[in-house]
């Protein structure tokens, strides 16, 4: 049975990323968890009296999540193909180590496993990205998580720590676009990764409180934007 209150747990993976950094902040603010775990290869640049950081190298993360035991855990780990450098490493970050901490996880009780995937996710996609992020949802659809939360954000918006010149001026011309994105365009209209964060925290809450059905929820870009970030 679910935890209420300061008895809950959550681990949250990419915590030093574009949404994993408001993900963290929403988790430590929310009240909702006693003890929050972050999973990493260096540090987030946070200090919290519930905060537990985990420094590890990924390949060796079934030694780092054995003594790991939450209710929730956010997914926010991502690469991409320029940083990654070829696809293997790409799938690597993208669909092996998300399922493996699914994987780890599940087996030790997580009941919620939310995740930041991509719009156009298609594990039969012609294209590697849209692939990829398909092949890992179609794998954490198979775990039997009693909550399975998907989120498929459209373009990105908010100040990274790295410099990505293509998705920078995609934003700016999207967002100029954004007043005229209504309707079915609403899906691809560009989201603030504030938005995402709170999208997941939501839905985190919801399911902690049973207010919503079991089973897979895919949240796409649209559904996202009605999150009030100031709520």
């Amino acid at each position: 049975m679910s935890k209420q209150g300061s008895g809950r747990k959550a681990l949250v993976i990419g915590a030093t990323g574009l949404v994993g950094s408001h993900c963290l902040r929403g988790v430590l603010d929310s009240g909702l968890y006693g003890e929050v775990t972050v999973l990493g290869r260096r540090k987030a640049p946070m200090v919290h009296s519930r905060l537990k950081q985990v420094v590890v190298d990924f390949d060796e993360l079934p030694q780092a999540l054995a003594d790991i035991q939450v209710d929730d855990v956010f997914c926010c780990i991502g690469t991409t193909m320029k940083k990654a450098g070829n696809e293997s490493a790409f799938r690597k970050v993208d669909l092996e180590y998300p399922l493996l901490v699914a994987k780890e996880t599940r087996a030790r009780g997580a009941s919620h496993f939310l995740v930041v995937s991509a719009i156009g996710a298609d594990h039969q996609s012609f294209f590697f990205y849209n692939r990829v992020k398909g092949e890992l949802e179609k794998a954490l659809e198979r775990l039997d998580f009693p909550y399975l939360s998907i989120f498929r954000p459209s373009l990105l918006l908010g100040e990274r720590d790295e410099t990505r010149t293509l998705e920078s001026l995609s934003g700016q011309l999207l967002g100029w676009a954004s007043p005229l994105m209504k309707g079915p365009f609403s899906r691809i209209k560009p989201i603030a990764a504030e938005k995402v964060a709170r999208a997941m925290l939501e839905e985190a809450k919801k399911a902690a409180a049973y207010a919503r059905p079991p089973g897979v929820l895919i949240i796409d870009s649209a559904m996202m934007q009605d999150y009030d970030v100031d709520a």
